[in-house]
């Protein structure tokens, strides 16, 4: 049996020490710097690949594993499919409870309570966030995201002409160094489409 920990941050600019000072007593640290809105992350990959039956994952908060319900249920269940459990250290402590079941029952219990708290939340401050919006644009002070490009620029100029001739989204990419998801909006926003 051995603690295994897991610490993510979103960006390569944060810090994982906080989460690393808590995770001290555990024997391998797998971590990440890429956001929780994907499960494709290499270190929380390879960290499911390397658990044996009997460990303990441990991370500092239930929402460094990821950030929604789904996403979550299904690393915790490919934790529990392994025959290991999972330690949130900033969750309730069970360890004076000396039946296993039990102890395991309730921990479970405290996370799934856990996981519809941090999604009811992240849907209230989506909300909020939607409503300041509209109240800006109303009074004329929304000014939205500063545009990357122009109409008239180079690189999405180039873009769009790959495009219609055929290119896929990955190829443009590749040629132009314009995300794909960028490029989409782009393509939306001025009308682009294949002949």
């Amino acid at each position: 049996m051995a603690k295994i920990g897991y610490a993510r941050v979103s960006s390569k600019e944060q810090n994982l020490d906080r989460q690393l000072q808590a995770l001290e007593s555990v024997s391998k640290v797998f971590s990440d710097k890429v956001s929780g809105a994907t499960t494709e992350r290499p270190q929380l990959q390879a960290m499911l690949d390397y658990i044996r039956e009997g460990d303990i994952v441990v991370v500092a908060e239930l929402d460094r594993l990821g950030r929604n319900n789904k996403d979550l249920t299904d690393i915790m269940n490919i934790i529990q499919q392994k025959g290991a459990t999972l330690e949130v250290l900033n969750l309730p402590s069970m360890s004076g409870i000396e039946d296993d079941n039990l102890r395991r029952l309730i921990n479970n219990l405290v996370i799934e309570l856990y996981k519809y708290q941090a999604e009811s939340e992240r849907k209230r401050i989506k909300e909020r966030q939607a409503q300041g919006i509209a109240l800006a644009k109303e009074k004329g002070k929304f000014k939205g995201r500063k545009l990357k490009f122009t109409e008239n620029d180079p690189r999405l100029q180039l873009a769009f002409k790959l495009y219609i001739q055929g290119a896929t989204e990955k190829d443009v990419e590749r040629q132009t160094g314009i995300n794909r998801r960028t490029f989409q909006r782009y393509r939306q926003k001025y009308d682009i489409h294949r002949k």
